[in-house]
């Protein structure tokens, strides 16, 4: 993990100002410092300055994250007569830009953010890969481009503050905690879309898309897209096992999680090597657990049948009330913004526990956005309903707000036009109708939403703490393919038939043919009146932040009713406790970064 951040102006000449430019970079990259701990490097060319920078002349380029096509490119390049002189990833990026021009980011396969500094053209890239797995956030200040891994660092450089105008606040309130792709909730704050690399040359910022999903009729049988859907899961995760430190697995004993770590287990036992693997639960759940239509089951005894048939070396984490609610603070920190509230928090608790024992991990995310594991995907309302379906009732989300609030914001107005964006980008099938082009329309949602956010909440979690958690099902292969699958295939034989027959002979048969549960989180009640009364703590404070939207008689009669655990809104996961909790974290990140209302 790297830690990315500098800034570019073809008025400035930085070397000239060394102190003053190098204070400023110190600056930004410090605020950022848990992505990488390590000692960082700092650049100042006359018109361009980063930090965590390597040099080939005449490049210098700053990298975030992991290629896991690298062995094949640098033997394409050697035989091409590029000359390496380290077996790192970033060396291969820019030689692959030195022999092939800009476009060379369309022949990488990976988890990545680059900013890269062309001398001779005098041109700063931003690359991005397909799926944003990686963060890069940008803004303009004049005449200059700011960019860094995570919008802290922006906030480091002069004159660049937290603001947030109506726009944000329907991101916070009306979307959050996803947001809308390229933006970064806080005005002027701006994200490298996905599939994306930018150009900043002479002052004109350009944005150049590499990739895009493409919609065509599906032509192998059954049985071939079953092969080759296995292969290409086997190949994505033994491609992400590289590194220079051994890998681990996040195993809850679904499906998804089951396959990677069954993959991984095997090919370390060629190895003469056990597997660790790690599982999340909560205080109290053994008692306090409520099955319902989103969490039917619990994970350990599923979790139980993997480890005894790979023999993994298994750890059994468990979260506590007190830690749920410190790390909800500790969440917003990591994210730069409010987020997926005790769902968040408690997978940053988890990724520092794991960095104790490991630090690359694999985990089963994205696969329920890719072969259509949610309840969503299967329910007639979600189908029929012009809204996202992960959120689709807006008078949830108003349960706490004042009705100025209320009547002011254009909350349902903003959620309306950005899922119609959305659903009008979507690739489209020549002669496709009715419920397949509605699905079509669903599955592009997810991905380009609810996967988002989950990659997020995965990166910024992880990263904070040192680990690197990696997304084999996220591999740009595996999502291109299946896109053009057809729903009958992909749900033959139950949710998710084709990745199941897929898995067939890897995971024991019923933990393949598990009903889908997704992560878990707490029941505790005690739980739920901590949060209530963090909460009442804030609203008797004089100037807590988040008080000028918040219904106080609202908030009053929320407390004293029963929360309910079966309907979220958000997501799976995030109901009534769940509410509280994100306001905690609207608040603190008011008071924290310091927003300014415009």
């Amino acid at each position: 993990m790297n830690a990315i951040a500098g800034f570019c102006s073809h008025k400035a000449v930085y070397d000239q100002e060394e102190k003053k430019w190098s204070a400023v970079l110190e600056s930004m990259n410090q605020v950022q410092k848990r992505r990488e701990p390590g000692k960082t490097n700092i650049c100042l060319k006359k018109h361009c300055s980063m930090t965590g920078y390597e040099d080939i002349c005449p490049c210098i380029l700053a990298m975030d994250g992991s290629l896991y096509n690298a062995p094949e490119l640098r033997k394409e390049l050697k035989a091409m007569g590029a000359v390496f002189k380290t077996t790192k990833d970033w060396e291969v990026m820019v030689q692959a830009y030195l022999y092939f021009g800009e476009k060379f980011v369309a022949r990488l396969n990976g988890s990545f953010a680059a900013a890269l500094w062309d001398a001779r053209k005098e041109t700063l890239f931003l690359f991005r890969d397909r799926v944003g797995t990686k963060p890069l956030f940008y803004t303009r200040k004049g005449e200059t481009l700011v960019y860094a891994s995570e919008i802290k660092g922006l906030f480091s450089y002069p004159g660049i503050r937290a603001k947030l105008d109506e726009q944000g606040l329907c991101e916070i309130f009306a979307l959050g905690p996803a947001r809308t792709y390229g933006k970064g909730v806080f005005k002027d704050i701006m994200e490298v879309l996905p599939g994306h690399y930018m150009t900043f040359c002479g002052g004109v910022l350009k944005e150049h898309p590499y990739w895009k999903l493409e919609s065509h009729v599906h032509k192998d049988s059954y049985e071939k897209t079953v092969e080759k859907t296995a292969w290409l899961l086997e190949d994505a995760v033994k491609r992400q096992m590289c590194g220079e430190t051994s890998v681990c697995t996040f195993l809850s004993g679904g499906v998804d999680s089951s396959l990677v770590t069954a993959i991984c287990a095997r090919k370390l036992e060629k190895q003469g090597k056990v597997l660790d693997t790690f599982s999340f639960d909560f205080e109290g759940n053994q008692k306090y657990f409520q099955s319902n239509a989103f969490q039917p089951s619990q994970d350990r005894p599923w979790v139980e049948k993997m480890v005894q048939k790979f023999h993994t070396n298994h750890v059994f984490l468990e979260c506590d009330n007190e830690n749920l609610l410190e790390n909800l603070y500790e969440a917003v920190d990591a994210r730069d913004l409010p987020c997926m509230a005790d769902v968040e928090s408690s997978m940053l608790y988890f990724c520092r526990k794991v960095a104790e024992h490991n630090k690359i991990a694999l985990t089963g995310e994205c696969a329920d956005e890719i072969f259509g594991g949610y309840p969503w995907f299967h329910k007639e309302e979600a189908l029929n309903t012009q809204a996202f379906p992960w959120s689709f009732d807006m008078k949830v989300r108003q349960t706490l707000l004042s009705e100025d609030v209320i009547q002011g914001l254009p909350m349902e107005e903003y959620a309306r036009a950005a899922y119609d964006r959305t659903v009008l980008e979507t690739p489209a099938l020549e002669g496709e109708t009715g419920v397949e082009k509605r699905r079509r329309e669903m599955a592009y949602l997810n991905l380009r939403w609810f996967m988002a956010t989950l990659m997020d909440r995965m990166d910024r979690t992880s990263s904070s703490v040192g680990l690197d958690a990696r997304v084999p099902f996220a591999d740009y292969r595996i999502i291109e393919y299946i896109w053009n699958v057809p729903w009958a295939m992909k749900c033959r034989g139950g949710v998710k038939g084709l990745l199941r027959h897929a898995g067939e002979g890897k995971v024991p048969e019923e933990v393949l043919w598990r009903k889908k549960s997704p992560y878990p989180k707490t029941y505790h009640p005690q739980y739920e009146r901590m949060l209530g009364e963090a909460l009442k703590e804030v609203l008797a404070t004089k100037d807590a932040p988040v008080k000028q939207f918040l219904d106080k008689e609202k908030v009053k009669r929320f407390l004293d009713s029963p929360k309910d655990y079966g309907k979220p809104w958000y997501g799976q996961l995030m109901a009534g406790p769940q509410m509280l909790a994100y306001m905690l974290q609207v608040n603190y990140w008011m008071e924290t970064y310091g927003v300014e209302v415009v």
